[in-house]
């Protein structure tokens, strides 16, 4: 019983731990500039050797744009189970909200994360990258629901891009706002102009 509260205690010690690289990183570069900071910088702040760093990520740059564990890799899952009866963009939307709302109770950590990103456009290839592999995995998720004889023109593919870049673009305003207008309001809008054929306003 032991070994397994052990275990337990460690996988706990190891998410916390990338946890605090993370934040480190984030908050060093928002206030150094990604060229200022360095992995042994971001070690030390996190209380950890920089071999303990290269344990849980590859660069400075994929700790700053790291995401909570699973929390992308789960979007294909919750796409899965969502109701039947939605449609695939009813699906994408519910589960895209779920993200926004997610995000909403950490605003702090991810307007402060934008404002990085913004600051060093040396991260954008990394960020697109990382982008279209969760577009790839929607698509496949989306294709997986509507049956393989829906899914041969094209769809998932055109669905997941458009669903991504209107998660993007609520992001943005969101950030934009300050956070004084949710940002599943603005996925909302983003989504209803969708479904309506995206009208000139």
């Amino acid at each position: 019983m032991g070994s397994v509260e052990e275990l337990g205690r460690r996988d706990r010690k190891k998410v916390e731990t990338r946890a605090a690289l993370a934040d480190a990183a984030l908050r060093l570069v928002a206030e150094r500039g990604l060229a200022g900071v360095t992995v042994e910088d971001i070690a030390e702040a996190a209380d950890v050797s920089s071999r303990t760093f290269f344990n849980y990520f590859p660069s400075k740059e994929d700790a700053l744009l790291v995401t909570p564990a699973g929390v992308e890799a789960a979007w294909p899952s919750s796409l899965a189970a969502a109701p039947p009866g939605l449609t695939a963009l009813q699906a994408l939307r519910l589960v895209l909200r779920g993200q926004a709302e997610s995000m909403q109770r950490r605003a702090e950590e991810i307007m402060l994360r934008i404002k990085v990103i913004e600051e060093n456009p040396s991260l954008l290839p990394r960020l697109v990258s990382g982008g279209f592999e969760n577009e790839r995995a929607l698509a496949a998720a989306v294709a997986e629901r509507i049956g393989p004889r829906r899914a041969a023109g094209g769809y998932p593919e055109l669905l997941a891009a458009v669903g991504m870049a209107a998660f993007r673009v609520s992001m943005l305003r969101w950030a934009r706002t300050k956070g004084s207008v949710p940002m599943s309001d603005l996925l909302d809008d983003a989504f209803d102009r969708l479904a309506a054929g995206l009208p000139e306003p």
